[in-house]
């Protein structure tokens, strides 16, 4: 089983970028075995209130057995106790705040809240570290990237609250993981769709030095092509059950918490 923890339907401001359509995501998912994603409203990610695109990423999603919805969050507006309430009664396996596109301080009091209320409820909290290469952005674009002291301040603020980042490097894990102390850590998941594979062997040295069970799948489609990071796994030699923890197991855990919660 493979399940993409990070993937997008809608469309990119900056960028013609296709495959934005659940058809193309389907599509794509068949193309590299994914059998199950996580999905964003890519476009509310760049509204003015996120939560917008819930109404149709649920939409998009409820009739779908591939497909499971992880609705935006934002603490800063005054509805966002019911719409979290709401992701709780339709079972989502995560929700998503991204503060820098929202205007909100990441080491804010709205963020404290949304920590609190992930924690208590066992359910994932899931935060971009970038979605598009800097290189790469247009003039217009001027968002900044989630900084690593705030995903260790995240985990600091909250003693159960599980993360799940997404678009980080190896160096971007490396500085969170080893400032964080081990029960810090444990709390946050990575997926791997902005960390080198061979010849680079970023992916393999990480799976050595942080371990497999901090990994998850994700490829961040449309934004960036799924194959890229089925390709970098089959490149990986190395021996062990690593590669079925990636692919699901891990997942699985994380969309659980809330069930061992309760």
């Amino acid at each position: 089983m493979v399940i993409d923890v990070s993937a997008f339907l809608g469309t990119y401001p900056f960028r013609n970028v296709p495959g934005g359509t659940r058809d193309d995501l389907v599509a794509a998912m068949d193309r590299v075995g994914s059998d199950e994603a996580w999905v964003s409203h890519l476009s509310a990610m760049f509204w003015r209130d996120p939560m917008e695109g819930n109404g149709p990423l649920y939409s998009a999603t409820n009739d779908s057995n591939r497909l499971r919805p992880v609705p935006a969050m934002h603490p800063g507006l005054p509805d966002w106790r019911t719409v979290f309430d709401d992701a709780l009664e339709r079972d989502v396996p995560a929700v998503r705040c991204d503060p820098e596109y929202y205007a909100l301080d990441p080491e804010g009091h709205q963020l404290d809240e949304l920590l609190t209320a992930c924690g208590a409820a066992g359910l994932p909290l899931l935060v971009a570290v970038r979605f598009e290469d800097v290189r790469q952005r247009h003039p217009n674009d001027r968002v900044a990237e989630l900084a690593p002291c705030h995903v260790r301040s995240f985990v600091r603020r909250d003693p159960s609250v599980q993360l799940i980042v997404t678009g980080a490097d190896r160096s971007y894990i490396e500085q969170v993981h080893f400032g964080s102390t081990p029960l810090e850590s444990a709390r946050i998941s990575w997926d791997i769709a902005w960390v080198w594979g061979p010849p680079e062997d970023d992916l393999a040295t990480l799976l050595d030095t942080v371990g497999s069970e901090r990994f998850v799948f994700g490829t961040h489609q449309p934004l960036r092509l799924p194959e890229a990071v089925v390709a970098k796994l089959d490149l990986i030699d190395r021996a062990g059950s690593w590669r079925g923890a990636l692919e699901a197991e891990n997942a699985l855990r994380l969309a659980g918490m809330r069930g061992r919660s309760g």
